[in-house]
């Protein structure tokens, strides 16, 4: 899903860099990032090495270290992505973009409560709504997360992620397309 009205003008001067998946994205101070095209989430560890999830971007989104005073502050590609480099100065609508990552911040913090199997559905929604396509069964994710992905948004193991998604999988729930995850409609 394209955030649209978070879209910035290519500034000139500024190139578009390629990364694989799994890279991560530089944080320099004065540093942001445009996502033109892929998956990037951001997150930071707590002192005893938890990953905590802060937001998961996309096409049309900016990000980086400038946005926010969490230390550390990591950009990992989920995808292969494509981002152009900006300075804050670039930016003729960073109001927006701040209340777009303080709205998916809070969004992230609301689904870490309540039961896991509730965390889980609520998280594999709103994924299908950032990151979702339509399709005759149901919104095709179009995001691959690995299971520690989800259970590190969650705040929760591999393991029991393993367990509720096949669980979801025998209750019709959810299905695959490849390697995208399908949550199927009427469930």
């Amino acid at each position: 899903m394209v955030n649209s009205n978070l879209m910035l003008a290519k500034p000139e001067g500024s190139t578009l860099q390629t990364f694989k998946r799994r890279e991560y994205l530089s944080s320099h101070c004065n540093q942001l990032w445009q996502i033109e095209s892929g998956a990037v989430r951001a997150y930071t560890l707590t002192d005893d090495g938890t990953v905590i999830a802060l937001g998961f971007w996309g096409e049309g989104d900016v990000i980086g270290q400038s946005l926010t005073r969490i230390q550390p502050y990591e950009m990992e590609c989920l995808t292969d992505v494509q981002a152009r480099g900006l300075h804050p100065n670039e930016c003729d609508r960073l109001n927006q973009i701040l209340f777009s990552h303080l709205h998916q911040t809070q969004e992230l913090l609301r689904i870490r409560s309540g039961q896991i199997p509730y965390r889980l559905w609520q998280l594999l929604d709103w994924l299908a709504y950032k990151f979702g396509h339509a399709s005759e069964r149901g919104q095709l994710i179009q995001l691959r997360l690995t299971h520690q992905d989800l259970a590190d948004t969650l705040g929760t193991t591999r393991v029991t992620v393993t367990r509720l998604l096949g669980q979801l999988e025998r209750e019709g729930r959810i299905g695959w397309v490849g390697q995208q995850m399908l949550l199927i409609q009427n469930s």
